[in-house]
């Protein structure tokens, strides 16, 4: 999958010369996080966040009225806070590099970029929410955490068991293990009985780590 099917197409955007107080009112109004910044022309020269609001605005412990404080923020322009040439992508990138990319770099999010000219945005609750469909975490049925050998063939086992015990799997991942001669794996289950599947795996993985209907 590719960060086309999951960004957000023609994203809301600002201009760098409104001030923070309009851009803090727009993110609550369309219910974003994040505005990219757009020049005259419209080529992305940045993006603002409602943590970089958040981190400008005084204290409420600060000396400064309430008057005070809203017209200083209203003299803040956007390009003083947003962040100047943000790291972008293209549409074509796969959404787990888009994912390796934002926790490497600690970014909440990346602009994607097309020609020049800004297609789409995707955010962390982008990748959450595929998160969720791979673990099927909106199914009800048998999740179960295992450790298994790292050698070729054991996911295949683990799959035809199931399989030719008639119960349909709804998810499958497998992660890290606890040292490089193993992987730890978590199989979701179309099905609540779960004794019955803890019994089809027991004799092909190390240890179970936990089995739960959820």
């Amino acid at each position: 999958m590719t960060v086309e099917r999951r960004m957000t197409l023609n994203p809301v955007t600002i201009g760098p010369d409104a001030n923070v107080v309009e851009a803090s009112d727009l993110m609550k109004k369309e219910k974003v996080h994040r505005l990219p910044v757009l020049d005259k022309d419209k080529k992305l020269i940045g993006v603002i966040t409602e943590k970089d609001i958040l981190h400008a605005t005084p204290s409420p412990a600060s000396s400064l009225s309430i008057h005070e404080m809203a017209y200083l923020l209203s003299k803040l322009t956007v390009k003083k806070l947003m962040t100047k040439n943000p790291v972008t992508i293209s549409k074509d990138v796969p959404v787990e590099e888009a994912a390796r990319m934002m926790v490497d770099q600690d970014l909440s999010c990346l602009p994607v970029v097309e020609d020049g000219k800004l297609v789409g945005i995707v955010s962390k609750s982008d990748l959450f929410k595929i998160l969720i469909e791979l673990f099927g975490a909106r199914n009800i049925g048998t999740r179960v955490s295992f450790i298994v050998e790292d050698i070729p063939g054991v996911i295949a086992k683990v799959s035809k068991v199931i399989s030719d015990a008639g119960y349909d799997i709804i998810a499958f991942g497998t992660f890290m293990g606890t040292d490089a001669s193993n992987r730890i794996c978590t199989l979701k289950v179309a099905t609540e009985e779960k004794d019955k599947v803890l019994e089809l795996l027991k004799p092909l993985v190390k240890s179970v780590i936990d089995i739960r209907v959820a």
